[in-house]
Order: C-alpha cells, then sequence, then structure tokens
C-alpha cells in the first residue's frame, strides 16, 4: 500500500532540519493518534447531534443499555464508569430527564439513593445513535482492510496497556 504523506510527516520533517539528533518516531505514532482522536470525536458529535445528544449524553445512555434489562443504574456507579464527578453526571442526568429519555427514582434496596433508568424512548433513541455512531467508526475504518483493522485493534490494546500501567 503507498505510503500517503500526512501533516504529521511535515512536523518531523521540520524537526529533522533543526534537530536531527531527536529520535521523533513516537512523536509520529501519538501525533496521528492525537489527530485521528480529535477528527473522529468531532465525526461523533455530529452523528449524535442528529439525534439531539452531545457525546456525553450519548454515553450516559449507552453504559444504561449496555447494563442490560432493566437498564437501571445508580447515579454513583454511572459516575464510575464515565470517571465524571457528581456535579457533571447531574447536569447530564438533567438534561436527559428533561428530554424524556430516562427517569430518576428512588432506589428500592437504599432508602437514600436513587436509580437511574432509560425510558422507552431513551431505548430507542440509543439504539439508533449506537448504530450512527458505528457507522461512522467502520466508514472511517473503511481505508483498512479486515486485517489491517485487526492488526491495529491489537497493536492499540498493547499500547494503551503499556502506557495505563502503574508507575512504581
Amino acid at each position: 500500500m503507498p505510503q500517503h504523506r500526512d501533516p504529521v510527516d511535515a512536523i518531523i520533517d521540520q524537526w529533522a532540519v533543526v534537530r536531527p539528533d531527536l529520535d521523533t518516531a513516537a512523536m509520529e505514532v501519538f501525533g496521528r493518534i492525537f489527530r485521528l482522536s480529535r477528527a473522529m470525536s468531532d465525526r461523533m458529535e455530529k452523528a449524535y447531534s442528529r439525534f439531539g445528544i452531545s457525546r456525553g449524553e450519548f454515553d450516559v445512555l449507552a453504559t444504561l443499555r449496555r447494563s442490560g434489562e432493566p437498564y437501571t443504574l445508580p447515579p454513583r456507579r454511572l459516575s464510575a464508569t464515565l470517571m465524571l464527578t457528581t456535579g457533571g453526571m447531574t447536569g447530564r442526568l438533567d438534561k436527559l430527564e428533561r428530554a424524556g429519555l430516562l427517569r430518576r427514582s428512588p432506589d428500592p434496596h437504599d432508602r437514600r439513593g436513587l436509580q437511574v433508568t432509560l425510558t422507552e424512548e431513551g431505548l430507542r433513541l440509543i439504539d439508533e445513535a449506537v448504530g450512527a455512531g458505528l457507522a461512522e467508526q467502520s466508514d472511517a475504518l473503511s481505508a483498512l482492510n479486515d486485517e489491517q483493522a485487526g492488526q491495529l485493534a491489537d497493536l492499540l490494546r498493547e499500547l494503551l496497556a503499556g502506557t495505563t500501567k502503574t508507575q512504581p
């Protein structure tokens, strides 16, 4: 497959001129990962906006959907799963509840707690939105064949594991 030059190549070329002593291999990888992440984030935000939700709101609905029937979780577990503060979660839940996509109710197992449940409309919307998001991701991934996509997934898994190890 022919190699296409991209903006990261131009950056690497500039460093080679002014600092030929630098090994820029890591910059080539992470520069592309950062640019890819930004580009896909924009595409996903646009895909979800067609459903009247943001990426963050999608994440809340998707977490409830992935939990299985009855699509219910306590707000604290949602916050932990999405790595959000309780304040950040409250704002998302307020907006999604006003839109009729979820409801909050007392937790029958903890009288001090709440539970968050997808509504029928929320279930319908998240099923459509996840399909739209996957279509965007599949479209972007179509630049690779199936073997390349699998190799990339494996390599990124290893890279992620290596960068998230607990430091001594």
